[in-house]
This record gives C-alpha cells, structure tokens and sequence, in this order.
C-alpha cells in the first residue's frame, strides 16, 4: 500500500477543513476556492494535509476515478480525514457486501417499491405528528419526527422490532463523530451492536434483511459468511442510513423554515414537493465535512498534480452550488432540468445505493408535515439554532418549531 508521502513545507499556513458546522449558511471560503483554487490544500480535523476539490466538474471527476479509492483511506499510515470510528475494514461497506454475495439481497431490501413501505411511512410520519400535535407546541422536530421516523423506516427494512430502534440509536452521536485521535467508546459502541444484532439474527420475530441473511447460514454457498459479518450488514446499514436520511431530513426542514417562500410553493403545491425534494438535496448542507479518497497514483487533477498516497476530499457543497453547472445556484427552482446531477449521493463506483428510497423517505415526512402542519415554523430566531460540531452531518442540536 502506498504510503503518505512527506509534508511539503514550502507553503503559508492552511486553512483548517471543514470552514463552518453551521447550516444555514454556506461558508464564505466555497465560492472563493471553487473561483480562485478549485484544487486546494487544507488541513485536516485530525492534522494532516489534504486537497479539497471544490468546482462540479473536478468533483465529478475525483467520484468517477478509480485512481481514487474510499477503501484505502482506511489503510494504515495514510493521512485521514479524522480518527476511524468503525472498524477499517467497513470504511468499504457496500464493496465488502458485494464481495460476500450479498448485494442482491441488500439492494432488494432498499427498494422503496416494496410491499408496504410506502404505507408503512406515511403511517409513522402520520402518528408522530399525532404525538407532536397532542404535545402541544413547541416541538424539536429533529427529535420528535426525523429520528424516529428514519429509526422506524430502518428497523422495518431490516425487519427487526421497532422496540430495537433506540438501542441502535444510541451509538449514533459517537459512531458519526468527526474526530481528531480515537474514540473510546466507538469501539464499545460497536461491539454492544454487533453483539445485539448477531442475537437477532437468531430471534424467530426477525424477518425482512436481516431473516433472509439468517437464512443463509443454512445454505452452504454461504458457509464463508460468519455471524459477525451478517451483523455487521445490519449494524452499518442501520447507523448510515439513519445518519443520511435523518440528517437529509432535518437539514431539509431548516432550508424550508428559513426560506418561508420555498415552504409554501411545496405546502401550498404538492405535487412539486417530488421535484422539490431533489432540489432540497441540492442545496441543503446536511454534508458537514467532505467525501474522501485517497490517490492510489499520480493524477493531473485541474491545474494541480495530485500525488500517489495524497488524500483528496470531495466538497459536495462546492460541487452542488457550482454556477458553472448550475445557474444561479442558490435559487431554489423546482423547475430547474438538471437538479439530479447533484452530487449529493456521491458518485463513480461509490453512488449511494439508497438513492430511490433516500427520495421517498423525504417526500412523504415533507407531505404529510406540509399537510398536517401548514404554519409550520422556527420557534427561535434562526441565529439560536445549536449546531453540533465535529460530525459527519450538519445537524443543529434540537429544531424547535412551532405551527
């Protein structure tokens, strides 16, 4: 494996990456790198340098080059983006999956068209606005709805109980964290799930994903799979996908309660939230650090030569509010014809395998919470909000709202 070549110390102090946790606003330093230095080098939060790529096409390029690889950034000795929080050798999650045969039976269960998921959500969204609403205001709707509802969606797919849902929950503060050395109890986490899920696999009640790689285990096709690897499917679908749909979901809402007029276009029409959801994974900044690769070889990228063994990070917001792809980028238009080329799932070989039911679980939480709740607002100044630092997602702490 190649290793990080020597810091270069010809060079001014770099600026630290991320710029900014708060997700109400882009962070002043995008536009101008993505003009003046689309290929830059930063620091990292755990002090190593990188190149942080800025414009769409570049972007673009680094997601659809297999001389970029997410798998070795896990790699011993390379320069990281932060301290590892799952074990290496899950950094390449779907590729490992597909690797043990599995990806067949993953992707199936990731089909929203499934039987009776879509029902299955619109009934979650519908009863935690009924617990919200009999609360009374206010609500923190991050907690109150995107959680759970995500945590609802996750547990159904997998087909383990719903009464699993908080036990899995609890890992996710410290599994996500961005963090600069190691983290004590990520591995304690990680072990506590991964024991819990192995027992599920052994419970009668479990069907869905997670009963069908139970059966496997009968099967001597499979005979190389071990109990711990079937686990670890369940585990990091479940943390992942809650962490992206729940975060896309509560970074959604904040775009929608600060820009009132974009809140109303979908309340008042419908049939555009669809479209509307699309444009929202554009703009919104629930990313909140950057997608990382490592350079298996030397590559020109732009006017900069990137060096084997460099680690590059991929700033889907740069990219998605690109004026060069996107035309007056920060318009919300529903009506605008290349919105899906958004970056917002990744790209290449790495594209998001959830993409269709990322959708759909936004556009039912966004249906019935228009609907339900069509005064739907920020009970605090917007400037109150608390962000979280040092995490994967922009998420502000609580989302109090009233209606």
């Amino acid at each position: 494996m190649t290793t990080a070549p020597a810091p270069r110390t010809d060079r001014p102090p770099l600026p630290d990456f991320p710029f900014s946790w708060d997700g109400t606003r882009v962070p002043s330093q995008v536009g101008e790198l993505r003009a003046t230095a689309p290929v830059r080098r930063v620091r990292t939060i755990a002090g190593d340098e990188a190149w942080l790529v800025s414009s769409y096409e570049l972007c673009a390029q680094v997601l659809k080059d297999d001389r970029f690889s997410l798998k070795d950034t896990s790699a011993p000795g390379v320069p990281r983006q932060y301290a590892l929080t799952i074990p290496p050798e899950v950094v390449n999650n779907m590729g490992n999956i597909t690797g043990a045969g599995l990806r067949r039976a993953v992707m199936k269960a990731l089909n929203p068209k499934a039987p009776g998921l879509m029902e299955s959500l619109r009934a979650e969204a519908h009863r935690l606005v009924d617990l919200i609403v009999a609360d009374g205001a206010t609500a923190d709707l991050r907690g109150a709805f995107c959680e759970p509802y995500s945590a609802g969606m996750h547990c159904r797919i997998l087909g383990i109980p719903q009464a699993e849902a908080p036990a899995f929950l609890r890992s996710l503060d410290i599994a996500f964290m961005n963090s600069p050395c190691p983290v004590t109890g990520a591995r304690l986490n990680w072990d506590r799930d991964i024991a819990r899920m192995t027992a599920l696999l052994d419970d009668p009640a479990t069907h869905g994903l997670m009963g069908e790689l139970a059966a496997l285990r009968d099967d001597p096709e499979y005979a190389h799979l071990s109990d711990e690897m079937l686990a670890t499917v369940g585990v990091t679908l479940f943390g992942a996908g809650v962490i992206s749909t729940s975060g896309f979901l509560t970074m959604a809402l904040v775009y929608l309660l600060t820009h009132p007029i974009a809140r109303d276009l979908l309340r008042d029409r419908p049939e555009l939230i669809g479209p509307g959801v699309e444009e929202l994974l554009r703009v919104n900044l629930s990313i909140g650090d950057a997608l990382p690769r490592l350079a298996l070889e030397d590559v020109r990228l732009g006017d900069v030569d990137i060096r084997a063994g460099e680690l590059v990070l991929v700033l889907v917001e740069g990219a998605n509010l690109d004026p060069e792809k996107f035309p007056d980028p920060h318009r919300f238009d529903v009506h605008r014809d290349n919105t899906a080329d958004h970056l917002s799932f990744g790209g290449g070989a790495h594209y998001c395998p959830a993409t269709a039911l990322g959708r759909v679980h936004a556009r039912i939480a966004l249906e019935v919470l228009l609907d339900r709740l069509p005064e739907l607002a920020l009970a605090v100044p917007s400037g109150q909000l608390v962000w979280r630092t040092g995490f994967m997602k922009r998420i502000p702490e609580r989302l109090p709202v009233t209606w």
